[in-house]
């Protein structure tokens, strides 16, 4: 008869000591499936908020070149008495008009470095005399065309507060 040493004895756990192998380690379908419902039911009250950010900052980009332009206008009717026309536009405010009238006091750099085009990729439009006042700068929004509601509608110096 084999007999056990004292060292292969403490090798060998009595059966109560075992631990249980565990089996459901996984999540069960019920749980997956209130985890979905709560991630649909976020995304259905954040995505809308989230897609209309867009076009408010890009509303908001506009809202900022055309002030910045206007301001370029006032300084260039503070030194030459006069807006620049329509025909030369808002290129005045960066080049020298080659044009009637000439501009007598036309700042040596400029009124501004370059001109800025539209959040949408579209060059900004002068008006002198503007429908709303002494001139108009304005974008057309994102269809580029006149009028539109919501991101296609037309942004311009009339509404600056």
């Amino acid at each position: 008869m084999l007999r056990a040493t004292p060292k292969s004895r403490s090798k060998v756990k009595p059966f109560a000591a075992r631990r249980p192998v565990q089996r459901d380690a996984g999540f069960s379908l019920l749980e997956l499936m209130v985890v979905v419902v709560i991630l649909s039911i976020l995304a259905l009250v954040i995505v809308p908020r989230v897609i209309d950010r867009p076009d408010q900052a890009r509303a908001a980009r506009a809202q900022s070149d055309i002030a910045a332009i206007s301001s370029a206008v006032q300084l260039y009717r503070l030194d030459n008495f006069r807006y620049p026309t329509t025909e030369q536009g808002l290129a005045a405010l960066v080049n020298m008009p080659a044009t009637d009238p000439q501009p007598k006091n036309w700042a040596t750099n400029g009124y501004m470095e370059r001109l800025p085009t539209d959040p949408w990729g579209q060059p900004y439009q002068y008006l002198e005399p503007g429908v709303h006042g002494d001139f108009d700068i304005f974008s057309y929004g994102a269809d580029g065309v006149s009028g539109g509601t919501a991101a296609n509608t037309d942004i311009g110096s009339w509404q600056q507060n």
